[in-house]
């Protein structure tokens, strides 16, 4: 028998037509369905025709697994799919959304916030590019990035995940698509995937639509805008993602005007496939089915629930379901509602057509497993530079001494004594914030890294003591002979799951102020926050203190920040988003209003230089 499929020189359509024919209703539903690698058995695999894995945030193989461990676990997935009765490859999906942030060693670039301060498309490019190979490494084809949702209300808890609060600055970041895919032959047909070969993986944008603009900053909830504004001001990113070729888009848990865009056929069907014509496969979230039924992440819809959660997701245009455990019942209730004509066989042929695409164009099946050759190159000194790179162009200066005719930056390298203080000075799981060995994200060690502290050390070169102290002693504080201290605090890491960055106030946490405070009182102080998003900084502190810098969440190479602040290098960044004065200000920024009295308004950035 001739198995179209299976040539590599026949055109990407032919195969997936033939493909397609070939399979029954049992093994199209199993395309659709991605799942979580802990429930990922051989029987399901390969007897179930499962489309896709995935590793949600701290789903690991065990702890501290490095790169090829993470490679044997996928090809043993791999393995399974490819001894199924087609041999379908199956995709393995990861939040790789700053570097191959879940693997132990990798390189951790600074998140998309900091990255939009730089607004540097070639940067974000490399970054792509840097990602792309180390994940790949991993055995991993798939991340989930990049967001390209435009930010406009730091309470939401995603803001770091995003470019910045203007659409044309995360329209220009947008080129980090082809850093992880490869850059798109001239030619090209719009809206088609493109991977190019082995060294890249496919790309997701997200997390269409409009989710950046939610009522308050409140996750999950109700963007309230009408369809001119929700083109003007969030579709333009998503079609420059699509023009670069990227391969699958994933839908907000959030709403339009009431309803959720999992069950919006208008905005996924009628706009993003038809409209801005994208070829490749829509995927869900993660349990995003089940936001359908309830405002409650963590409840479960039973029976009829569930089975109409399914419906109208799957009919409104979702073609991968993210199940990610319940995927048996998914599974069967899908191929009930086909055979009862309530989901027609026309959506599914449709949605596997374009999972399939997407593997041919990924040529999954010309390479199904991991290229070891790559290895090397995780956290390799190549890419850490690269980060480093990254963490220096993201600086944002906002202060620059007390009296604008004498700056305090940069700092002397050579003073004699420098105190460096603060919950975020040596803690490498802060730097990174969320999304980093697990969604949530932690404190310490987590992975291979230079903190803050390292850094200060390193950059002195042994010609100053250094006297840390997370919180300064009354000792320490009594001394006269500290030429100047360096504090840095912030936000402990989170993410979106269990609301772990709600914050209606955006208070300095972790006694920040008082940290802040006790040290400015008795010396000459650079103030560096490390955080995933502006914070409110009262007028008093801010005038006590001579130097404040943002650093956002820097990632694992600190030595960015001290190349700037001991004057090696200038301070490049911008302010991608407002600075408020007040929070109470924020709202007016959500409902379309310029803020009028900002702290820092945006793009704004001192540099060392007069010009």
């Amino acid at each position: 028998m001739d198995y179209v499929y299976k040539n590599p020189n026949a055109p990407i359509e032919v195969r997936v037509k033939d493909l397609l024919s070939r399979m029954t209703l049992k093994e199209k539903i199993g395309q659709m369905t991605q799942i979580e690698r802990r429930v990922a058995t051989p029987f399901a695999i390969g007897n179930l025709s499962i489309g896709s894995i995935l590793s949600t945030g701290g789903s690991v193989p065990f702890e501290n697994a490095v790169s090829s461990d993470w490679a044997d676990m996928v090809d043993g997935f791999q393995k399974s799919a490819l001894q199924s009765r087609l041999g379908i490859p199956l995709i393995y999906g990861i939040d790789a959304v700053h570097g191959n942030n879940n693997v132990y060693g990798a390189t951790i670039f600074p998140h998309n916030v900091g990255l939009g301060a730089s607004r540097d498309a070639e940067l974000a490019q490399k970054i792509g590019a840097a990602t792309a190979l180390e994940v790949r490494a991993s055995g991993i084809h798939y991340t989930f990035a990049p967001c390209v949702e435009v930010c406009k209300d730091p309470r939401w808890q995603r803001c770091y995940e995003c470019y910045s609060e203007d659409t044309e600055i995360v329209r220009k970041m947008t080129s980090i698509v082809s850093g992880l895919q490869g850059q798109p032959p001239q030619g090209h047909q719009h809206g088609y995937p493109f991977v190019a070969g082995r060294e890249k993986v496919i790309a997701c944008a997200k997390h269409f639509i409009g989710e950046g603009g939610i009522e308050r900053g409140k996750n999950e909830g109700n963007v309230i805008l009408s369809y001119e504004e929700l083109e003007r001001i969030y579709v333009a990113p998503y079609l420059d993602c699509i023009s670069q070729g990227v391969s699958t888009v994933m839908l907000s848990y959030c709403s339009w005007n009431g309803r959720r865009l999992h069950s919006h056929s208008f905005l996924v069907t009628e706009i993003l496939k038809e409209k801005l014509s994208f070829k490749g496969f829509v995927i869900s979230g993660w349990k995003g089915l089940e936001r359908l039924w309830s405002d409650f992440p963590n409840s479960e819809p039973s029976g009829s629930d569930y089975r109409n959660c399914i419906l109208s997701a799957v009919n409104a245009g979702i073609d991968m379901v993210m199940v990610p455990f319940r995927f048996q019942h998914f599974m069967e209730e899908l191929t009930s509602l086909v055979e009862s004509g309530e989901v027609p066989l026309a959506r599914i042929d449709d949605a596997v057509e374009r999972i399939l695409r997407v593997k041919f164009a990924a040529s999954l099946f010309e390479f199904p497993l991991t290229d070891r050759s790559l290895l090397d190159l995780v956290g390799c000194k190549q890419h850490r530079e690269l980060a480093r790179e990254a963490v220096r162009k993201s600086l944002v200066l906002l202060k620059n001494g007390k009296d604008q005719s004498k700056p305090f930056l940069p700092l002397n390298r050579k003073a004699k004594r420098i105190l460096v203080a603060g919950t975020h000075a040596d803690d490498l799981g802060y730097q990174c914030g969320g999304w980093t060995k697990t969604c949530l994200g932690s404190s310490g060690r987590i992975t291979i890294g230079t903190t803050l502290l390292d850094a200060i050390k390193e950059a002195v070169r042994g010609e100053t003591e250094i006297i840390y102290e997370e919180n300064p002693s009354n000792d320490t504080l009594e001394r006269n002979d500290i030429s100047f201290a360096i504090v840095a605090v912030g936000e402990a890491p989170f993410a979106e799951v269990f609301m772990s960055g709600d914050s209606s106030e955006l208070v300095i946490p972790l006694n920040g102020p008082g940290i802040i405070s006790l040290v400015a009182n008795r010396f000459p102080t650079l103030v560096i926050l490390i955080s995933a998003r502006p914070l409110l900084l009262e007028p008093w502190l801010l005038k006590k203190i001579d130097a404040f810098l943002m650093a956002w969440l820097p990632g694992t190479e600190a030595q960015g920040i001290t190349d700037v602040v001991f004057g090696d290098h200038d301070f490049k960044g911008k302010l991608p988003m407002t600075w408020f004065r007040r929070v109470e200000d924020l709202d007016q920024q959500a409902d379309g209003v310029k803020m009028h009295d900002p702290l820092f308004p945006f793009g704004f950035g001192l540099t060392y230089s007069k010009d």
